[in-house]
């Protein structure tokens, strides 16, 4: 008997491969079937079987279903204010991206009818700024809602930046990490394309930071998108200090005076003769960030010039990936860092009190419906050891 063909529509696959990026020799590859068989699928010479048309649509990412159809589906914003990257529109954003902020906003939603059904009120800091307000008085109100001072004890920047993290969380807003697609960890996310993203809401805030990049940078995304927040608005970034788009320049601008005041940061860079490696350490040290930051806030400052900066930061991102845990930690200690500390809790306790499905937490949050107990029964000093999700891409 032979075997059975999937009538596809042909243009679908042009259409599913051209959304990969994907030339045909690497779409071939990555469904295990020649270029040239390939190509007449994709020409209307020939039908694959129902297994090849499947493993191709695995292999691109794309549903079974879309092959079938009789034209492409068209898509949706991908944020419902949509930024740029790099001050450029982004006319055809990654499927990893798609699909991540997508996964941001599902959550969102559903948080934000959880947050309706208790009554929560609006966050008052949510759009509390115009983008014209002075930089200074946007960070200093960021670090009165998020209660961490910049001499609060921290020695390390690490340190510091958990202390953020947990302070924005307790203030409402939901901060994802992750490096990858979902659970993929063969879909690692492009730092190229993005490094971080904020979706404003008055009830339920979203900051997702790209944790395949340096750690080291990831301080400066994370006040980045918080005060996207502050300003009200939805963003992708990509941390690149020539985006000139009015918004992506105030966001930076705030980020850098939240980590490091200028008036004061001038006048200590001024006042030190040492060598470049030695006066970003003692910077460092100074304001309880990474040295990279340092070198961040040197440029925007125009102290650093930029071939310089690059250097730098690709060094700390060559670094990184040399060293990178291959193991990526506890799966539930990672579940908790890509959907949020409050976000996890708050679908746990909905599950175990019989409002939620186990099933529909389960797909909340990633992991396995019989496992939700397991995951509920974290102890609280596991917010202090998310730490993980600062020095590992999970």
């Amino acid at each position: 008997m032979p075997t059975p063909h999937a009538q596809i529509n042909p243009a679908m696959l042009r259409w599913a491969r051209g959304r990969m990026g994907m030339d045909i020799g690497a779409a071939a590859i990555a469904a295990g079937v020649k270029p040239e068989q390939l190509e007449r699928w994709e020409t209307g010479g020939d039908l694959p079987t129902f297994r090849q048309a499947q493993n191709i649509a695995h292999a691109l990412h794309a549903p079974f279903g879309f092959f079938f159809l009789p034209e492409a589906p068209q898509d949706e914003p991908l944020l419902p204010d949509l930024r740029t990257v790099g001050g450029r529109p982004v006319d055809r954003p990654s499927v990893d991206l798609l699909q991540t902020v997508k996964q941001a906003l599902q959550r969102q939603a559903w948080y934000v009818e959880y947050q309706q059904e208790q009554g929560t009120a609006p966050l008052p800091f949510v759009g509390k700024f115009a983008l014209g307000a002075s930089p200074q008085a946007v960070a200093a109100d960021i670090r009165a809602v998020l209660g961490v001072e910049l001499e609060h004890g921290q020695r390390k920047w690490d340190d510091y930046q958990r202390a953020l993290i947990q302070g924005a969380e307790k203030a409402g807003v939901l901060v994802m990490r992750s490096g990858m697609v979902g659970n993929n960890t063969h879909r690692k996310l492009d730092v190229g394309e993005f490094r971080g993203f904020a979706i404003s809401h008055a009830v339920a805030p979203v900051v997702f930071i790209n944790s395949a990049d340096a750690p080291t940078a990831r301080l400066f995304t994370l006040m980045h998108e918080l005060a996207h927040i502050w300003f009200g608005s939805s963003g992708i970034s990509n941390g690149d200090a020539r985006n000139t788009r009015r918004e992506e320049v105030a966001c930076n601008a705030v980020a850098g005076e939240f980590l490091a005041p200028a008036a004061v940061f001038r006048q200590l860079w001024a006042g030190s003769d040492a060598d470049l490696r030695t006066r970003l350490a003692e910077l460092a040290q100074r304001f309880h960030v990474s040295q990279l930051v340092i070198a961040r806030r040197a440029l925007d400052l125009g102290l650093m010039d930029r071939e310089t900066y690059d250097h730098f930061y690709l060094a700390e991102l060559e670094r990184f990936r040399n060293t990178e845990s291959k193991g990526g930690g506890s799966f539930y200690r990672n579940a908790v860092s890509k959907n949020s500390e409050r976000f996890a809790k708050a679908v746990t306790a909905e599950a175990l009190s019989g409002r939620l499905l186990l099933r529909d937490a389960g797909k909340l949050l990633g992991v396995q419906p019989a496992k939700i107990r397991q995951f509920a029964n974290l102890p609280s000093s596991w917010v202090h050891d998310l730490s993980a999700g600062l020095q590992h891409p999970h």
